[in-house]
């Protein structure tokens, strides 16, 4: 019997990702690397922390880039675009995240940002209350795709995993979530589903709407 749902923040109730797209090539462009190169990078780097990222950038664009200035320069852009533009939420997330409150569904959020990150833009979007509790990137030992974020929330919950629903858009979440024992739903943003993902994903959604249309 599910009895609660976890969400990821990044592209699920949030459409950070974009943002994030367009600041990759904004200080790819600065930094002299190729479109293709810092996309495929990104598209790697999804759902993971910071220190995560950084190591995978490494690998992929070379030891010798100066990855901290690279990461400094995109946060700069986001910071830029945040003020001026904001940040959208997804298709039917308070829509989503009510019913599931109506509902009586527990609520957590497992998100690879900073905490301080996740409490302003959740609280800028009004979608910080519906939440119980939040583990966030810096918050936990490892990112995902580890388990310990989504095995964080489900015992903060004070719930058993099997009782609980991952929601994430991008392969390492959803192998965090189902590595933690959670029932996995997808919704899709920049990463379609792949064969390796279509294994480990119990529901697959357009958008939040499935959520609601089936629980």
């Amino acid at each position: 019997m599910i009895k609660g749902f976890v969400f990821d923040m990044d592209g699920v109730l949030l459409d950070t990702e974009s943002v994030c797209d367009r600041t990759w090539k904004l200080a790819a462009k600065d930094f002299g690397v190729d479109d293709k190169d810092a996309m495929r990078t990104i598209s790697l780097c999804r759902g993971t922390n910071k220190k995560t990222s950084r190591e995978i950038i490494l690998r992929e664009i070379g030891p010798d880039f100066d990855v901290d200035a690279f990461m400094k320069t995109t946060s700069d852009y986001f910071k830029k675009i945040e003020a001026e533009e904001g940040i959208s939420t997804k298709p039917y997330a308070k829509e989503c995240l009510a019913y599931l409150k109506g509902k009586g569904y527990r609520l957590a959020l497992a998100s690879s940002t900073r905490q301080v990150v996740v409490e302003r833009e959740l609280k800028t979007a009004c979608l910080y209350d519906f939440f119980e509790t939040l583990v966030c990137g810096d918050m936990v030992a490892n990112s995902k795709p580890d388990s310990e974020i989504y095995a964080t929330a489900v015992r903060n919950l004070n719930l058993l995993p099997e009782e609980c629903v991952a929601v994430e858009d991008s392969p390492n979440g959803l192998k965090s979530g189902k590595g933690a024992g959670l029932v996995s739903v997808m919704v899709p943003d920049r990463v379609g589903p792949s064969e390796e993902t279509e294994k480990i994903t119990d529901y697959l959604f357009d958008s939040l709407k499935g959520i609601i249309d089936n629980f």
